[in-house]
């Protein structure tokens, strides 16, 4: 009957049903989502980094040479200087005297010493004189009176011995004109000299005090030796300044100068030049500047190497004394593979990153790597540029696990 094959029917297909659910169904492949990223060829550098100190391009803290009350101070903290400018004024009413005397005995001795060398001929230079001229009178008149004699002895007119007599006066007016000729070349060679040398010494003397005077009196004006602003100045106007103590302290804030040190390891790849940057508390973006100075020799306190960053300071943005950090650039490598550093995985000493195939499956592929740039990492054998890799999410992953991203 019609009913009865209804019935058989949907009892066959009530056993094919339980037939069916009773046998195992195949599971299926777990997928794990990542993010990918792929490998790049571009430049990458070698970068060192280290805290370092601030400190300005240049600093002049004064201390006065004298010790004197304050007179009056003609600049407050914060203000702009410029090399020579006054800025302060100690007490100097006894070195404005004291100056003023020690001129007055140097001029005195400038005028003794223009009339000493001016002045005619001390007395015993001319009485030299006049006994030289004399002498000189005394030789003519002895060889006019020898030639006579002689001229008549040889005629016969005059007897020997008389000639004899002329011959000893010549010889005797000649010896006397020697000896004026030489007393008066003695005075004037030495007489005179010795007369200047002393005069011309007190001078020098009154030279020397005045211009110590004027030194002393000199300090008591406080001025700046470089151009910057003032960022100290402790004492007050009636306050005793000490020759000892600073007066006050000029930085040149154009610039700045950071001090690092560094493992020497790291700072043997550096070199004067090498670009660099610093970066501080309270700034936005950090300031580019240079290397430029490396120490020779090793700290011997901490076993590390000075090294100073110079950088332009505009605004005065870096402050000195603060603490910040300088990166330093040791070499560049244009066309490097790269890959960002969360790829990098390592593993009893290998390193590695999970390579996405075309199968989608993520493959352990062991790297060797060369610069490390904090974000990413130089890649020097391993990968082809242009491959993908899980970026983030490969630490655990098994070798051949699906993935997506």
């Amino acid at each position: 009957m019609a009913w009865q094959r209804v019935i058989m029917a949907l009892a066959m297909a009530v056993s094919l049903l339980l037939a069916g659910c009773g046998k195992e169904q195949p599971e299926s492949e777990p997928v794990v989502t990542v993010q990918a990223a792929r490998v790049e060829r571009t430049e990458i550098d070698r970068q060192v980094t280290a805290e370092a100190v601030l400190y300005p391009i240049r600093q002049a803290i004064i201390v006065p040479k004298i010790s004197a009350p304050v007179k009056k101070f003609y600049v407050n903290r914060g203000d702009r200087v410029k090399a020579g400018q006054l800025l302060a004024l100690l007490e100097n009413s006894d070195l404005k005297a004291a100056a003023a005397e020690a001129k007055g005995d140097y001029e005195q001795a400038q005028a003794n010493y223009e009339s000493t060398s001016a002045a005619s001929l001390p007395e015993q230079i001319q009485k030299a004189q006049a006994d030289l001229e004399s002498a000189k009178a005394a030789y003519k008149a002895a060889q006019q009176l020898y030639q006579s004699s002689r001229n008549l002895y040889e005629q016969g007119a005059l007897a020997g011995k008389q000639l004899n007599d002329a011959e000893v006066g010549l010889a005797q007016a000649q010896a006397q004109l020697q000896t004026a000729e030489q007393q008066l070349e003695k005075l004037q060679s030495v007489g005179m000299k010795a007369q200047l040398k002393a005069a011309q010494g007190q001078l020098a003397a009154a030279q020397g005090r005045y211009e110590n005077a004027e030194a002393m009196l000199s300090y008591s004006e406080i001025r700046s030796p470089i151009d910057g602003v003032v960022t100290d100045r402790p004492l007050y106007e009636g306050e005793m300044a000490s020759s000892g103590a600073p007066l006050m302290t000029v930085m040149d804030l154009s610039q700045v100068v950071a001090r690092a040190h560094i493992p020497a390891s790291e700072a043997a790849l550096l070199k004067v030049g090498d670009p660099a940057e610093i970066s501080a508390p309270g700034i936005k973006k950090p300031v580019e500047g240079k290397v430029t100075v490396v120490s020779p020799a090793l700290d011997p306190n901490s076993t590390t190497v000075q090294v100073w960053v110079q950088a332009p300071n505009p605004g005065n943005q870096l402050k000195p004394g603060i603490t910040g950090t300088v990166t330093a650039v040791a070499e560049k490598v244009s066309d490097a593979l790269v890959i960002p550093s969360s790829a990098l995985l390592t593993d009893s000493g290998h390193k590695y990153v999970m390579v996405i195939g075309a199968d989608q499956k993520a493959h352990q592929t062991e790297v060797t790597t060369g610069i490390d740039q904090g974000d990413k990492v130089q890649i020097t054998s391993g990968l082809k540029a242009g491959e993908l890799i899980v970026s983030q999410g490969a630490y655990g992953l098994p070798d051949g696990t699906k993935v997506k991203y």
